[in-house]
């Protein structure tokens, strides 16, 4: 599934704007739409989980989201995008549950290596993917390649929901599953949401704030990357679209390679130092993308991969310690609706500041994370005792 999602990821910016008649306006509002839906689905997708337990969520779901890819697959304008983004956010429902399970399933002291080692295998999936895409547009067109870009991902979908409903459940005792509970009960799974927040450390409220944050900047320039980068109309750097293939195989082979040292020293010797570590490598690293050269692409995305894998790592096993294993639904959900909300906002001012100028997405991120690791540093600490 990873593999079949990156494939056609790295030019997707392109694949809207030059080829579906859209614009950075519009690729923000297609972010904006199918997020604002994804934020909508956490609560009854945390309340499921937790009720219902997390397989049949997680399956059912995924074979949801390759349907929605068929729209990408065979789009004629950005409209059509637009269609399955919706539908995929809605099928995304199952996060939450899929985010218990994993939770679930690691063990406190091991917690940091089993985020790691699931981001190792992600990115040992995708490596291969920019150099697929790069032939596919180089042989068949841009088009044409990313409509058998976007196909392959249908077929991924289906096979990693078969592989899915083969998961084994990790929630005691679950419920019957009523499908009519998916809505008749959303006023009480936001309240449950919120309110199981009163009940844990304000710790992981300040992590909740430090995630929120960070998902902004980070949204804000992310779907424009590749605009800014790969040649065309919109373009700044004008890299050439082998060359672009070639710089994200180089990011996803720097991720394979520190994931399970990174993993390693979380578990060792904590993970607040290493979620502080992030902010102070991501910051000089956008800046450079800014007013990079091919050399330096070359450098920075191993640095920012880098990066990613120290926050996500760090910041899913904190969230994980200090949240006991009945909650985490609930908590998961909640949190990603905020979150989906800021990023959706995020991605549509981000549209926005790049027709003003194409450089603002990204310069306004270092002080975002400069705030971050600030507030880091002076209210978070590291759980006295570690939930299971």
């Amino acid at each position: 599934m990873d593999f079949a999602l990156e494939l056609p990821a790295i030019f997707y910016g392109p694949y809207v704007i030059y080829d579906l008649q859209g614009t950075p306006v519009i690729l923000g509002l297609i972010g904006f739409i199918s997020l604002i839906v994804q934020a909508l689905v956490q609560f009854p997708g945390g309340y499921l989980a937790d009720k219902y337990g997390r397989k049949w969520l997680i399956a059912t779901m995924t074979t949801g989201v390759g349907i929605a890819y068929i729209f990408y697959a065979v789009a004629p304008t950005w409209h059509w995008i637009l269609i399955g983004a919706v539908i995929a956010s809605f099928c995304l429902i199952y996060q939450p549950a899929l985010w218990a399970l994993t939770g679930d399933s690691t063990t406190s002291e091991k917690r940091g290596m089993g985020f790691s080692i699931i981001t190792l295998i992600n990115n040992v999936a995708t490596t291969p993917a920019p150099i697929a895409i790069g032939i596919l547009v180089s042989v068949f067109t841009r088009p044409l390649g990313m409509r058998i870009a976007y196909t392959i991902t249908v077929l991924g979908f289906f096979v990693a929901a078969a592989f899915r409903s083969r998961l084994k459940e990790t929630k005691q005792d679950p419920q019957k599953i009523e499908f009519r509970d998916f809505f008749r009960h959303y006023p009480k799974a936001v309240r449950e949401s919120f309110g199981v927040w009163k009940t844990l450390p304000k710790s992981v409220a300040y992590l909740f704030a430090v995630d929120v944050l960070t998902m902004f900047a980070l949204s804000v320039s992310q779907l424009y990357l590749s605009v800014y980068a790969v040649e065309g109309k919109e373009s700044i750097l004008h890299i050439s679209q082998t060359n672009w293939a070639l710089i994200n195989t180089v990011l996803f082979i720097s991720m394979v390679l520190v994931a399970v040292p990174i993993g390693k020293a979380i578990d060792r010797y904590g993970r607040k130092i290493p979620f502080m570590l992030s902010f102070l490598l991501f910051s000089p690293a956008i800046l450079m993308f800014v007013y990079a050269n091919l050399i330096m692409l070359f450098l920075i995305f191993p640095l920012m991969g880098v990066a990613q894998i120290l926050f996500f790592s760090s910041f899913a096993t904190l969230q994980m310690d200090y949240v006991p294993t009945e909650k985490r639904g609930k908590i998961v959900g909640s949190s990603n609706f905020v979150n989906y909300i800021i990023s959706a906002v995020g991605q549509l001012v981000g549209g926005v500041m790049y027709e003003i100028s194409p450089q603002l997405p990204f310069l306004i991120i270092p002080p975002i994370l400069a705030t971050c690791f600030v507030m880091t540093a002076l209210m978070i600490s590291e759980p006295k005792q570690r939930q299971e």
